[in-house]
């Protein structure tokens, strides 16, 4: 399989080339806002398949920049799929990382069929890039993966949980967090690696929600790790609590997998 790779030096994308053993001169250097890089690169390799994860990710970092993000997250996908559609040597099947931000909060779990309204500006560009992939579809069909949660050590103290890890382990014996009362749906990192290759082996088309289906209290993943730390902890009250729960059985029955975890033994076991 010949496989192209954006964003392969970020955490999901070094998972993936590891377990695609995707090769160097295949992965993406250039800049993706640069339509003439993403041009060369596209008609000098000859691609089958397209992982596209270039991206900039945690919400804080893109609200620090707005344009910034709206160029990499949004450009670059419309620099992507041109480039494909006019330069690429045959159809392939191209799959476009985006994120659970393109919904609103819901009680119940999501479906990829639900509206999207972005919680947001972060789900706005990623939104933005899923209809201009799904409006241009002529030398690719698309795989679009809506990730839920998910953590890795190598994640940065923007994401949730090492931002809690990073409070745990200061010295203070009494530590007081704010606004974690919040459910939401995590999986390992590993595992969101492995469901993509699954899509791509199948060359599944269409939206996926990539999600474990099972809720998790912020404020429970929080006790669980204190359970090491042994740190007195105040918790205030959040004013709103909100829910972002997906239904993953599209993807299950796409992948041929089932998708069972104790997301909270994991997180003891290896945090």
């Amino acid at each position: 399989m010949n496989i192209g790779l954006t964003g392969s030096t970020g955490i999901l994308g070094s998972q993936l080339k590891k377990k695609l053993n995707i090769k160097k001169n295949n992965q993406f250097f250039g800049k993706i806002e640069n339509l003439n890089h993403v041009n060369k690169w596209i008609k000098i390799n000859n691609f089958d398949y397209i992982i596209h994860l270039a991206a900039i990710v945690p919400t804080r970092t893109v609200n620090k920049n707005r344009l910034k993000a709206l160029k990499i997250n949004y450009v670059g996908v419309k620099n992507l799929i041109n480039a494909i559609n006019n330069h690429s040597k045959k159809k392939i099947w191209l799959f476009f990382s985006s994120t659970s931000h393109v919904y609103d909060f819901k009680k119940t779990k999501i479906l990829e069929t639900d509206k999207t309204k972005p919680i947001t500006f972060y789900g706005q560009t990623k939104l933005k890039g899923e209809n201009y992939i799904l409006n241009n579809q002529k030398m690719y069909n698309a795989c679009i993966g809506r990730i839920f949660s998910f953590t890795s050590k190598k994640q940065n103290k923007n994401f949730i949980i090492p931002s809690i890890l990073t409070k745990l382990k200061k010295n203070s014996k009494n530590i007081v967090f704010e606004n974690l009362d919040h459910e939401r749906d995590f999986l390992r990192l590993e595992d969101i690696a492995q469901y993509i290759s699954c899509l791509l082996i199948n060359k599944s088309k269409g939206i996926f929600n990539i999600c474990s289906g099972i809720k998790i209290n912020l404020l429970d993943i929080l006790h669980k790790l204190n359970k090491k730390y042994k740190k007195n902890i105040t918790i205030k009250k959040n004013s709103k609590k909100t829910i972002l729960i997906g239904s993953n059985k599209k993807l299950v029955k796409s992948i041929s997998k089932n998708i069972n975890i104790n997301y909270l033994n994991y997180l003891y076991k290896n945090y």
